[in-house]
């Protein structure tokens, strides 16, 4: 495992991301992404957990009991050539632990289950260190509202052509930490540590008018 230039500092925020070696897609069908959420959740302590050992069991990812974990999660959002995390370094040398075992596991799966070899994400996952509160309270809106590309995906530069379907959209994608956010309660939700992060978005409806603000704010400027 090589070693980052800027190691993290603990109780500091990152955005964390990363895409499929040129590009290629590294979610494929529903099972590719409930293996990854599950692994967000797995992956995320400190004994080391093979998930081959508790897979056997459907479910049974989601009751494990963990120790300690190694990072706080704020935010998710699997896209199908990337991905976009929201951490908060809790421990010394947490962030790259979890990622190490992530994208580590994760390749070992789809490589498997796909009959390929080599390298599964482009390089080394890409951080950034959120500094102010301004950006750390930006990123909950960005990473929900990546899931908007997959029906418009010019929307930033045009602005929203149908709000109501983008939101009903958002409702629908699973694959983010959206529906967490609107109090659904389900198995995903214990990906999260939320009590770690400010607190922005103290109900439901403030992060909808959160959300809502963002998606329009580039149509009002047209």
């Amino acid at each position: 495992m090589s070693i980052r230039e800027t190691p993290f500092i603990c109780n500091e925020y990152y955005h964390i991301y990363n895409r499929g070696v040129n590009k290629m897609e590294i979610f494929i069908n529903n099972k590719d992404y409930n293996r990854f959420l599950k692994l967000l959740y797995v992956i995320n302590n400190t004994a080391l957990i093979k998930f081959s050992d508790i897979e056997t069991c459907p479910g049974k990812a989601w009751t494990f009991e963990r120790e300690e974990t190694l990072v706080d999660i704020g935010a998710f959002c699997l896209m199908p050539n990337h991905f976009h995390l929201l951490l908060k370094e809790k421990r010394e040398g947490g962030i790259t632990i979890f990622l190490h075992r992530l994208s580590t596991s994760y390749s070992l799966y789809f490589n498997k289950k796909n009959e390929r070899t080599g390298a599964l994400f482009q390089g080394k996952f890409k951080s950034e260190h959120i500094k102010n509160d301004a950006h750390l309270k930006y990123l909950f809106s960005y990473i929900h509202l990546n899931p908007i590309k997959l029906i418009q995906n010019d929307w930033k530069e045009t602005g929203i052509m149908d709000i109501n379907g983008s939101l009903e959209y958002l409702s629908r994608y699973k694959y983010s930490s959206y529906l967490d956010f609107i109090e659904e309660q389900r198995y995903e939700s214990k990906i999260l540590n939320i009590s770690a992060f400010p607190d922005y978005f103290s109900t439901a409806e403030l992060f909808k008018k959160e959300i809502f603000e963002w998606l329009t704010y580039n149509k009002n400027e047209q």
